[in-house]
């Protein structure tokens, strides 16, 4: 099945300006790219950080060295940028001295390329994140009813791109298995030096029961037998290289709520079950309400960022166990919504509606989440 992505280059690419495309790896950065320059009738250039050759004559960040690899090219592409020393100063060189040429990267770790281009590409970049397969996407190609008849499966699998090529359970499995397996925790691993893999397994497991749980950094030290100031580092690398998404409390400094501890939810359904392996059918699980919520909560990020939808993000919590699981705030109002994956009727929280008056409430399940997400 193909899929058109929601993310078009040709809309995006601009004169003396960087295009970024952050995303994790097999979420198809590369085949859009390529599909891109098979349609583009400029004259282009494509190179991957992980050719040697490339990275090392970049990495000079010489005026001699960019003049070559620019040349005569109009546009250039360099796919996993992140793995070139130095790549923010020569797209610099690059984008400095050829002001009228187009320009593309990749990166499946934010952490590093953004690392490598924040200060020397200033006013010189633009940023999208390219997600795995969204529902808002999805929507393009298939009916409702279609979408509604396959939602277990996306709960259970996930929404990578080669997830939707198979068509046996098992290879559905197996696929989600190798991505969080080969691809994303071996990107972590390698392009950050990280020694203790066994620390960063046992992080995400941990987390992987938590969905929809305040996340306590000193727990989680305690737990692994590690400082809170490794726990916190570990934590935001995860959201760097497109792993865990960081959910904060909201608060108008109300003694009764809670806004100091975050929560966290995977950047896929499917990944997260791999890191437990637990791919049993819906109705044979005991954490429906957690896969749901992380469903939700990601497929609306990818839904807002697509549509160009700007809002704060939160969650709303007292000491008194009050709860709305995600609080927008846009255009100067706040909306809550509560996910329950069958339909309970769900009422707002006292405390919440004596003090947001103006609010809006609403309770998102199994049978009306479509409108919620595209």
């Amino acid at each position: 099945m193909i899929i058109k992505r929601s993310l078009v280059i040709k809309d995006l690419i601009q004169k003396g300006k960087v295009l970024m495309i952050y995303g994790p790896r097999q979420v198809g950065k590369t085949t859009l790219v390529k599909q891109f320059l098979k349609q583009t009738k400029l004259k282009s250039r494509y190179d991957t950080g992980d050719n040697f050759e490339i990275a090392n004559n970049l990495s000079q960040c010489t005026y001699q060295s960019t003049n070559d690899h620019v040349g005569h090219y109009e546009l250039i592409v360099i796919d996993e940028a992140q793995k070139i020393n130095n790549i923010g100063n020569a797209l610099k060189l690059m984008v400095d001295r050829y002001p009228n040429k187009y320009y593309i990267v990749t990166g499946s770790s934010s952490f590093d390329l953004a690392n490598r281009t924040d200060e020397s590409l200033t006013g010189r970049k633009k940023i999208y994140t390219l997600y795995p397969i969204s529902q808002y996407e999805l929507a393009k190609k298939l009916s409702r009813s279609e979408l509604k008849s396959n939602l277990k499966n996306y709960l259970i699998y996930g929404s990578y791109p080669e997830i939707f090529s198979q068509q046996l359970s098992s290879e559905k499995e197996y696929i989600a298995k190798m991505i969080a397996n080969s691809y994303l925790i071996k990107d972590i691993l390698e392009f950050n030096r990280i020694k203790n893999s066994i620390t960063i397994y046992k992080l995400l497991k941990l987390l992987a029961f938590q969905i929809g749980s305040e996340v306590s950094t000193s727990e989680l030290a305690s737990l692994l037998s590690v400082d809170v100031k490794t726990i916190s580092y570990y934590l935001d690398l995860l959201q760097k290289s497109f792993v865990l998404v960081p959910l904060y409390g909201f608060s108008r400094n109300l003694r009764s709520e809670i806004s100091k501890m975050n929560k966290f939810y995977f950047f896929d359904t499917g990944i997260r079950n791999a890191l437990i392996s637990n791919f049993n059918k819906i109705e044979d699980r005991n954490d429906v309400g957690q896969l749901w919520e992380n469903f939700l909560m990601i497929e609306r990020i990818k839904r807002n960022e697509y549509k160009h939808f700007s809002t704060n993000s939160y969650f709303w919590r007292t000491y008194e166990q009050q709860e709305i699981d995600l609080v927008e705030e846009n255009s100067g109002q706040l909306f809550g919504y509560e996910f329950k994956w069958k339909s309970q009727s769900s009422q707002p929280p006292k405390l919440w509606v004596r003090n947001y008056k103006n609010s809006v409430f609403e309770e998102i399940n199994s049978e009306n989440y479509l409108k919620f997400v595209l």
